[in-house]
C-alpha cells in the first residue's frame, strides 16, 4: 500500500468553487428549522437546566428572538443564508455541549473543509508552548513536519487558537484550546461553518530556526461516511455517546493523512500498520504494540473510536489484541477518541479488573414530550429499544415534580460483566482534552472503579456526558411501531439539515455517584506535558512517563484451566484464591507463586477463580467447563 492521496482528496476543490453551491433555503423552510430546534431544546435537551445555570446563556429565547425576526422578513428581504447558519449554529454552540447541535443542510452535510497539514501543541523542557505542523497531505510540500508556526494571518498563534476555540466551545477550557486547534486546520462542514478566509497566511520557523511564511488555500471534499445511521432506530443509534464533531474529524484524519488505514479497511482482514503492531481486523479502531521504554517493554493499545455497530465484536477484538501484548504492564490509549457505541466503552472496562462493573445510569429531562416517547416504547415494542425503566418515574412528575426521570444503565449489566477480567497485568490510561462522550464515559468508569492510574496530557477529558439522539431518530421514534403518531412535533428537515441532542444525561457511580459527567469530565491523576519528541517521534517521551507508572505496579498472574472437576492454576502476587462453580463456592487455596491443582466436587458450566494479596480482591478470571 502507498501513502499517496486518497481520490477524495485528489479531487478537492477550492473554498469559494464549493460555496457558490450553496444557499437554497426558503424563508419557509427556516422557519420550520427554528420551530423544530424550539422543540428539541425546550423538551427533549436533558441538559439544558445545567447549561443555563453554568454558563448564563438562554438558548431557548435566542431561537424565538430569531424566530420573531424571521416573521418580519420576506423571500425578497430575508438575510443571506450564511447570517440564518450562523446564528443557529451559535444559538446550539452556546450550550457547549458538543452532543447538541444544530446540522447544516446540503450541500454542507458530508463535505470537510480542510488545510493541507496539521497542527499540535507541545511544550519545551522550561514550559515554552510550542505550535509545530504534526503531519501533511501527501504531495504538499509548502510547509514541513517539524515547522514552528509563529502567527497566523498575522495573529499569534496562541491567541489565534484560543479566539477560534471561543467560537467551538468546549465544556472546559482545555476542551476549548483543543477544539480551537483542530479547527484551525480541520472543518467538518455539516457542523461548523465554512471558514471566513479562502486562505491562510502562516509565518514559521523551519527545524533549524530559518523564518518562513506561506499562503495556503481552503479546499473542500467528501468525508469518509460514518460508521451508524444516526437517524434509523437501530440499538447502536440509540446507543450512541459521540461527539459527530470529533468523529467526523477523525474520519477525515484517516482520509488526509492515513490512507493506508482507508485501504486496509476497504481491504478487509487482519493487518498489520507497522512493522512492531499485532495485526488487526479493526485498523481505524485499534492499534496494538510492544513498546520499549526506559522502565521495561509494555503493550500500547491505542483506541481511536468506539464507534461500531457490533460491541461484541469490539471487546473480542480487544481482549485478542491484549492476549498477544506484554503482560506486565498495558498502555490504554484514547486520545482523540470521540466516543461512538456507548455499549462498546463500558463492556471494556470489566476487562482490567477483578471487581463488578456497574454501567453509568442515564435520566430523562421531565418533560411531556419525553415522557410521550417513552410510554411509545416502554414494553419496546420493536426489539430495538426498552425505554420501560424510565416510564414510571416520567409518567408520576407531574405530581411529585422531580425534574429528571429515574436513572437507569443503558448498558446492560450482565453484558458490562460477561467476559470479566482477562488482563491481569497493570493498566494505565492516557486521556486528553479530545475524549469526548462515550470515551468520557469510560474514563468515569475507569476512575470509578480504579482501574488504574489515568495519565492525561491535558487538565482535563472533553467532559461530555449523554447519550445522544438526532432530529431523525426521535421522530421516527414516534412513527413506529404503526400506526404513528398523528399529532407528532417532529417536521421533516428541508435540503438534509438534521439536529442532535443531549437526550439522556449520564451520572458518575463509586464514590462520585450522582455527579454528571457533563461540564466535568476526568481529571487525570497523573499529567505529562506533549514534547517536541512526543509530535515527532511516536510519543516517545509521553510512553516513558507511562511506563514508569506501570513499573511501580504490582504484576499479577491469574492462569486457570479446568478438566473435569481438575482446576489448574498459575499464580504470580497472589496469597490466596477462591474458586465458584456456576456462581456457588467451591474451594478456597492459600497459594504462592507458582503452579496449584484444586479439586472440585462437582463440575459445572462455569468455574470462576478470585485472586487475593492480603485480603484484597486483584485478580479473577471465568474459564467454561
Amino acid at each position: 500500500m502507498t501513502a499517496t492521496a486518497h481520490p477524495n482528496v485528489a479531487h478537492s476543490v477550492g473554498l469559494a468553487e464549493f460555496l457558490a453551491t450553496a444557499g437554497s433555503l426558503t424563508l419557509a423552510q427556516r422557519k420550520l428549522i427554528v420551530d423544530q430546534a424550539l422543540i428539541l431544546l425546550e423538551q427533549n435537551y436533558a441538559h439544558l437546566p445545567l447549561k443555563v445555570a453554568m454558563h448564563a446563556v438562554n438558548p431557548v429565547q435566542r431561537l424565538r428572538v430569531l424566530r420573531a425576526r424571521l416573521e418580519r422578513q420576506t423571500d425578497a428581504t430575508a438575510e443571506p443564508e450564511w447570517q440564518f447558519h450562523r446564528e443557529l449554529s451559535s444559538t446550539f454552540h452556546s450550550v457547549r455541549d458538543l452532543h447538541t447541535n444544530y446540522l447544516l443542510p446540503a450541500p454542507f452535510a458530508g463535505k470537510i473543509a480542510f488545510l493541507p497539514f496539521q497542527l499540535e501543541r507541545c511544550f519545551t523542557a522550561d514550559g515554552t508552548e510550542q505550535y509545530l505542523v504534526a503531519r501533511t497531505v501527501a504531495d504538499f510540500d509548502g510547509l514541513a513536519v517539524g515547522a514552528e508556526v509563529t502567527h497566523w494571518n498575522g495573529t499569534p498563534i496562541a491567541r489565534a487558537v484560543a479566539v477560534n476555540g471561543a467560537n467551538f466551545c468546549g465544556s472546559n477550557t482545555a476542551a476549548n484550546l483543543a477544539r480551537g486547534l483542530e479547527s484551525l486546520t480541520l472543518r467538518p462542514l455539516v457542523i461548523q461553518l465554512p471558514p471566513d478566509e479562502e486562505w491562510v497566511v502562516v509565518s514559521y520557523r523551519t527545524e533549524d530556526g530559518a523564518p518562513g511564511e506561506v499562503r495556503v488555500g481552503w479546499q473542500v471534499t467528501e468525508n469518509l461516511p460514518p460508521m451508524t445511521d444516526a437517524d434509523a432506530l437501530s440499538p447502536a443509534a440509540a446507543a450512541q455517546g459521540v461527539d459527530l464533531d470529533s468523529d467526523e474529524k477523525a474520519r477525515a484524519k484517516k482520509l488526509l493523512h492515513a490512507p493506508k488505514v482507508v485501504q486496509a479497511e476497504a481491504a478487509g482482514g487482519a493487518v498489520a500498520m507497522a512493522a512492531q503492531d499485532v495485526p488487526t481486523t479493526m485498523p481505524g479502531v485499534f492499534r496494538a504494540r510492544p513498546v520499549v521504554t526506559p522502565s521495561g517493554t509494555f503493550g500500547h493499545l491505542r483506541i481511536f473510536t468506539f464507534s461500531v455497530d457490533d460491541p461484541d465484536a469490539f471487546l473480542a477484538e480487544f481482549v485478542r489484541l491484549a492476549a498477544l501484548l506484554p503482560q506486565n504492564g498495558l498502555i490504554v490509549d484514547v486520545r482523540d477518541n470521540g466516543g461512538g457505541h456507548i455499549f462498546a466503552s463500558e463492556f471494556l472496562l470489566q476487562t482490567m479488573t477483578p471487581r463488578r462493573i456497574d454501567p453509568e445510569p442515564v435520566q430523562f429531562l421531565s418533560t411531556p414530550l419525553n415522557l410521550r416517547i417513552c410510554r411509545r416504547h416502554a414494553d419496546d415494542p420493536t426489539g430495538q429499544l426498552n425505554l420501560g425503566p424510565w416510564f414510571p418515574s416520567l409518567d408520576s412528575s407531574t405530581e411529585t415534580g422531580q425534574a429528571f426521570s429515574c436513572s437507569h444503565t443503558i448498558t446492560p449489566v450482565d453484558g458490562a460483566n460477561a467476559v470479566g477480567q482477562t488482563y491481569h497485568g497493570p493498566v494505565v490510561l492516557v486521556t486528553d482534552a479530545r475524549c469526548y462522550s462515550a470515551t468520557d464515559i469510560f474514563a468515569a468508569g475507569w476512575a470509578d472503579h480504579e482501574l488504574g492510574p489515568i495519565l492525561g496530557v491535558d487538565d482535563n477529558t472533553g467532559a461530555g456526558g449523554a447519550n445522544v439522539w438526532t432530529h431523525g431518530l426521535l421522530s421516527t421514534l414516534l412513527k413506529i411501531p404503526a400506526p404513528g403518531d398523528a399529532e407528532s412535533p417532529y417536521k421533516t428537515l428541508p435540503n438534509n439539515a438534521n439536529m442532535r441532542v443531549s437526550i439522556r444525561r449520564t451520572l458518575r457511580v463509586g464514590k462520585l455517584a450522582g455527579t454528571p459527567v457533563e461540564d466535568l469530565g476526568v481529571r487525570p491523576t497523573h499529567r505529562h506535558q506533549l514534547t517536541r519528541a512526543d509530535l515527532l517521534q511516536g510519543n516517545v517521551d509521553l510512553l516513558a512517563r507511562a511506563g514508569a507508572l506501570l513499573a511501580g505496579l504490582p504484576v499479577r498472574r491469574l492462569g486457570v484451566a479446568v478438566e473435569g472437576t481438575t482446576v489448574s492454576l498459575d499464580t504470580v502476587n497472589l496469597d490466596r484464591v477462591d474458586v465458584y462453580v456456576d456462581g456457588r463456592p467451591a474451594t478456597s487455596l492459600d497459594v504462592t507463586d507458582g503452579v496449584h491443582t484444586a479439586t472440585l466436587g462437582a463440575a459445572g458450566s462455569q468455574v470462576r477463580v478470585e485472586g487475593f494479596a492480603d485480603g484484597r480482591l486483584v485478580a479473577a478470571r471465568k474459564v467454561a467447563s
